[in-house]
């Protein structure tokens, strides 16, 4: 996965946020605007000709996910620049996390690589909390995994973890372009969470509620694959 493409009102004013709140880096594409991390990780696409969107857990588009070493550095970082950001807390057994918007309404959660207790000491650089960040989510909801799963394996991504959260009556699966395996053959299993939080390439995250409807969002403009012109899960 090369990027996710996202209609804006103005795709230089957004990239900024990204790049001086977050650390990500500025491509300009004509009149768009590539951001990203320096990895292999997939970046935002920023194409001009959106703008009032509004989030809504009804709708098929809900976040990225950014991957770090230590979420309540990049938290407190965030707070002292006045943005408003949730308070950091381990969520059950999937991960360590917290959750802000963009300027243009675009949610994003912070998810540590470790539980709550398991960060190493020094994790992070408390002057660029986001130097070692990565994209390691798009995520989308759907009411029919099944018909999802055949379009990723269709085209060649891989199924790496499946995440219950009976509590709130969904479930979450995570496919990705890789030939690496989970260090536990069992895809439900906890163990393999923090492992794939530790991945430096993105995933792409179902929230999965059996025979759901979800909204489509004209503003989320699909998931540009490298190779193909095309981009995938449109709404």
């Amino acid at each position: 996965m090369s990027a996710l493409k996202l209609r804006v009102a103005d795709p230089e004013v957004l990239a900024r946020f990204y790049r001086d709140l977050l650390g990500m880096r500025i491509q300009a594409d004509g009149e768009a605007r590539r951001v990203g991390y320096a990895g292999v990780d997939a970046d935002l696409l920023l194409l001009p000709g959106g703008g009032g969107f509004t989030a809504d857990r009804g709708q098929r588009y809900w976040k990225i996910g950014i991957t770090l070493p230590n979420v309540d550095l990049a938290a407190r970082h965030l707070n002292d620049l006045g943005v408003p950001v949730s308070t950091p807390r381990q969520f059950q057994d999937i991960g360590y996390m917290c959750h802000l918007s963009d300027p243009a309404g675009f949610e994003i959660e912070l998810l540590q690589q470790d539980f709550e207790g398991n960060r190493p000491e020094g994790a992070g650089d408390p002057d660029a909390p986001f130097a070692d960040a990565t994209i390691g989510q798009i995520t989308l909801r759907t009411g029919d995994i099944a018909a999802e799963d055949a379009i990723c394996r269709r085209l060649g991504m891989r199924l790496l973890s499946v995440q219950d959260v009976a509590d709130y009556g969904f479930d979450l699966h995570f496919y990705a372009f890789t030939d690496e395996t989970p260090p536990d053959a069992d895809l439900w299993a906890v163990e393999n969470r923090e492992w794939l939080w530790k991945r430096l390439y993105t995933t792409l995250e179902f929230q999965h509620i059996t025979d759901a409807q979800f909204a489509p969002v004209p503003d989320y403009q699909g998931i540009e694959i490298e190779g193909r012109d095309t981009p995938i899960f449109r709404n």
